[in-house]
């Protein structure tokens, strides 16, 4: 009976369709991407202006441009919550905590990309548009609640994130990157058009809170059907086994810049949509959606950190690392507590901070010596120890070493699956993080163990280091940042634990489908 009632009530609250009749634009809940807009509009403009003209006002007008739209996220942050264009976007808490990861993925992917994109003569003002409009689709993303929106938003991110996979024109494996990215991006926004047009089939409308209600009062083969057309192009945009595949080849002869963006930008903006396909739109299949993810999760935890260990590409390396990160942030969805949604949202903002710092060094390390191999990281602190400092921090951050703030993310994680009785999900999780550990440590391992004489033809060739010519204070002030922050952040997380449970305090979804699995459980 409790279970019902709570039911019964989200219904009340959602089943409103006279209410969307009366709805405004509200179009300042997009400010903050219309700013993003202006700015990549602007990029372009300096772009036509010649390259130089580019190299110089590009990076200030993106700096400025995603400054702006951080500002005015936080300037939203617990204010009114009211939909948007008729319904099809809404600004709680849940959209701007993920928007907010976005941009700051992006910031700090620009700030690594500077220099690797002068070293490599690609077109800075090009690449910054290209990027922006990646942005401006992920983070409109995070927020749609209608089919229409979700589509628009996923395509302008899928298709920029093609584009950028293949911006190194020069480079055969880049080509070969974006073609399987796209060829695979491609079947995937087919089947999720294809499982759109069976819920509105079913429902008769595009909004996703009405969807939800129409599959709460006749729920229908057709719409299980659906659910599985959708849950796979939620599972390809966070790259979780089975639908995978594409991601250790796109990070591998993607700009590695680019592979910093995708690994942090677009999974957010893929989890913020698995929230609002899931939770919102198949409530009704709560079960069914939860065991078809702790199946993945269980296989992306695994796949992931086992095939990592027989990699010898750093980039690939991440790539499967990235695999099995996006099992551990699946274990809060499972959850679907209060500690489950706030232990997901708090993982992925510590995730962009590590994942972004040990990318920084990476890049560090391939713009001085060309290569990405682990081998040759062999003997690399004899000759640069900050290098060497930064991403071994960042590593045991991804391993959860304590006290990285990695570690924390997961033990809040496997904290708020114990508590929701997800045994199975934990002892996975538990077992591959410590196999992940044993791929991280070998990394540092080769690269502070190693004597002199037994380091790589790569760092004994290395070139003698100034840290103030590294290049570029841009790409030094965000391998500092990511790298404080995760070795720092651990020790004062309590800031980002708020921010995360307040992140699900201002969320009416995740609120009404946590009272109903409390309902579910007293009954």
């Amino acid at each position: 009976m409790p279970a019902m009632g709570a039911l019964l009530s989200t219904t009340q609250v959602i089943a409103a369709p006279e209410e969307l009749l009366n709805l405004s634009l509200n179009a300042g809940a997009i400010a903050p991407e219309g700013v993003i807009l202006i700015a990549m509009l602007g990029t372009l403009m300096v772009d036509l202006a010649g390259e130089k003209a580019a190299a110089r006002w590009a990076p200030l007008i993106c700096y400025a441009g995603l400054g702006t739209s951080l500002f005015l996220l936080a300037m939203q942050w617990n204010g009114p919550i009211e939909p948007s264009f008729l319904g099809a976007f809404l600004a709680d808490n849940l959209a701007i905590a993920f928007r907010a990861v976005v941009a700051l993925s992006t910031l700090l992917s620009l700030l690594i990309s500077w220099r690797y994109a002068e070293q490599s003569g690609s077109p800075v003002g090009e690449y910054a548009a290209i990027l922006l409009a990646a942005t401006l689709g992920a983070m409109l993303l995070c927020g749609s609640t209608d089919l229409v929106s979700v589509f628009i938003s996923l395509e302008t991110l899928s298709v920029a994130s093609y584009l950028l996979s293949g911006y190194m024109k020069r480079d055969a494996r880049s080509s070969e990157a974006a073609l399987k990215y796209l060829l695979v991006g491609s079947a995937a926004a087919a089947v999720f058009l294809y499982g759109s047009s069976l819920l509105y089939g079913i429902s008769g409308t595009t909004n996703l809170q009405l969807i939800g209600v129409a599959l709460l009062t006749s729920p229908t083969p057709l719409a299980a059907l659906a659910l599985v057309f959708v849950l796979a192009t939620v599972a390809f945009k966070i790259a979780a086994v089975p639908f995978h595949q594409w991601t250790p080849d796109v990070y591998e002869g993607s700009p590695t810049p680019v592979v910093a963006f995708l690994s942090v930008g677009s999974k957010a903006a893929g989890f913020a949509l698995a929230v609002r396909l899931l939770v919102g739109c198949f409530s009704a299949f709560d079960s069914q959606w939860k065991l078809l993810f702790t199946v993945l999760a269980v296989l992306s935890m695994t796949l992931g950190n086992v095939v990592a260990l027989a990699q010898t590409s750093m980039k690939r390396m991440l790539a499967y690392s990235s695999i099995g990160q996006a099992g551990f942030v699946m274990i809060g969805l499972v959850c679907g507590t209060e500690d489950g949604f706030a232990a997901m949202v708090l993982y992925m903002a510590a995730y962009l901070f590590m994942n972004l710092g040990a990318f920084a060094c990476i890049i560090l390390f391939s713009l001085r010596t060309g290569s990405d191999r682990i081998s040759d990281y062999a003997g690399l602190y004899q000759k640069d120890p900050l290098i060497t400092l930064g991403l071994s921090l960042c590593l045991l951050s991804l391993g959860g070493i304590p006290p990285m703030l990695g570690f924390f993310g997961k033990i809040y994680l496997f904290f708020a699956g114990w508590a929701d009785k997800q045994y199975l999900l934990v002892v996975v999780g538990l077992v591959t993080s410590v196999i992940s550990i044993y791929y991280y440590i070998s990394v540092i391992k080769m690269m502070v163990v190693k004597e002199p004489q037994e380091a790589s033809e790569v760092v004994k060739s290395y070139p003698s280091i100034k840290w103030e010519t590294i290049g570029l204070p841009p790409l030094r002030v965000a391998l500092v940042t990511c790298v404080v922050v995760t070795a720092v952040g651990g020790v004062l997380s309590n800031p980002l634990f708020q921010w995360a449970n307040s992140t699900v305090a201002g969320t009416p979804l995740l609120q009404e489908a946590i009272a109903i699995g409390a309902g579910k459980t007293l009954g």
